[in-house]
């Protein structure tokens, strides 16, 4: 029963994204690399969305044309590509199909979070193979596909983004604290909890705070 209950759970968060956007009237073409997810996503789809999908990965959208897209979601594919080369390739392969002022969305994995809530609460530093993962002075987590998830700094995506033809409109921790305060969260009344909310949404852009986030969302404009 639990394995059925989490896989039904899996499939409601496939193609969230696209089906918001063509549940409002907006025209979506959807990349969707594991097909087994595809399946998945045709069983999310409503009668009446303006929606396709087909099995593609992120580094050769050669399917679609240059300046194709008013918007363009980048939301998972940098979590699992493990070199720089891969990294701005895929970010390369948005821009051009996004039209010139149109915007991208990128969602990345954040290292620091990830070494305070796994590697020192969880004690997976003690195992040394996590442990030579880190950088012995900065504490930077290294990545391999062994690992399943590639890590970040802000400065990481900084590098990325050099000499690239776009303008960042926003760099936004979208976690932020909640990754820390999961039961504290679900404990807290309506008005508390909408008084975090603005809390979040107040600080979620600070240069000094972004870093702690379990994720990061870039949104570019195309130059």
């Amino acid at each position: 029963m639990k394995e059925k209950a989490g896989k039904k759970n899996l499939d409601s968060l496939t193609g969230r994204y696209s089906h918001a956007l063509a549940q409002t009237g907006h025209p979506v073409d959807a990349v969707e690399l594991l097909e087994h997810n595809i399946e998945g996503f045709q069983r999310n789809t409503l009668p009446g969305e303006r929606v396709t999908v087909r099995q593609g990965n992120a580094l050769d959208l050669g399917d679609f044309g240059n300046d194709s897209y008013d918007l363009t979601l980048l939301l998972g594919p940098m979590y699992h590509l493990y070199t720089a080369e891969e990294q701005k390739r895929a970010l390369a392969e948005a821009i051009r199909v996004t039209k010139p002022g149109g915007v991208v969305f990128a969602a990345y994995c954040g290292s620091d979070a990830t070494a305070i809530q796994y590697c020192f609460v969880r004690g997976m530093f003690r195992d040394p193979r996590n442990l030579a993962l880190a950088d012995p002075v900065t504490f930077k987590l290294g990545s391999d596909p062994a690992h399943i998830f590639a890590l970040h700094r802000r400065e990481d995506i900084d590098a990325l983004m050099d000499g690239l033809p776009v303008t960042r409109l926003h760099f936004v921790g979208t976690d932020m604290a909640a990754g820390y305060l999961r039961d504290t969260i679900g404990q807290m009344d309506d008005e508390l909890y909408e008084l975090y909310l603005r809390y979040h949404f107040a600080v979620c852009e600070r240069r000094d705070l972004v870093g702690a986030s379990n994720h990061f969302l870039d949104i570019f404009q195309k130059q």
